[in-house]
Parts: C-alpha cells; structure tokens; sequence
C-alpha cells in the first residue's frame, strides 16, 4: 500500500500551477538562515530523518515508506500492508524525539489531528 497520492508529483502544490512544487530550495534556504544553520542540504535532512529514526527504534521498512522508497524485498512487496495511521504513529514518535533532543517544550506545541503544529516560533 503507497502513501495517498493528489496528482503524479511527489512534492504536490495545490498553489502551483502545474500542481507541483518548483523550487524548495529558497524557503529550504530562507529557514536556514532563520535557524543560523549553514550548509544543510535538503538530502542532507532525508538522510538525517533516516538516521535519526534508529534512535526510536522505528523498524526500517515503515521509515523507507515514510521516505517513499518503493518496497524492495519479498516481504515488503508482497505481504506488509501498513495503513497511514501506523506510518503517522512512528513518523509522530520520530518527531516527538527530535523535539525533545532540541529541548523544544512540547507546550510550545498543540496536537490536532495526530499532527504536531508549531504554535509559536520563538
């Protein structure tokens, strides 16, 4: 089972249109900057979600799809079935970590729909 899809683009945007993102890289570098970060590339972070993701014991296959790498074992072809929902439980314990090794208070946050959303920046 793949991730639901709105149109063939990975990166969708109803704003956009061509219904796609164009060009991530100026508000990848806008945050940047923002956050005093240099030299951070945006694989650079889906390598680290990778990485990080050993440290809450995320089983592997449910962080590849998380990652949208198409199944490439038997097992994950044919008989693993995950629903969204158990990709959002592991994606939100994954989340729930990072904020935690960032020493980021989880009050600065809300849940509302199993998301985590920012509700102040500072």
């Amino acid at each position: 089972m793949g991730l639901p899809q709105r149109n063939q683009w990975v990166f969708y945007s109803p704003r956009a249109k061509d219904g796609r993102l164009q060009e991530p890289r100026k508000a990848h570098e806008r945050a940047l900057t923002e956050a005093g970060i240099d030299n951070l590339s945006i694989h650079g972070l889906r390598r680290s979600f990778g990485t990080l993701s050993e440290w809450v014991e995320t089983p592997v296959g449910i962080v590849y799809q998380i990652m949208g790498h198409k199944p490439s074992a038997t097992a994950e072809k044919h008989y693993r079935s995950r629903p969204i929902d158990l990709l959002r439980k592991w994606h939100t314990k994954i989340e729930e970590w990072i904020l935690e090794q960032a020493e980021i208070e989880m009050s600065e946050y809300r849940r509302e729909s199993g998301a985590l959303k920012l509700v102040s920046g500072e």
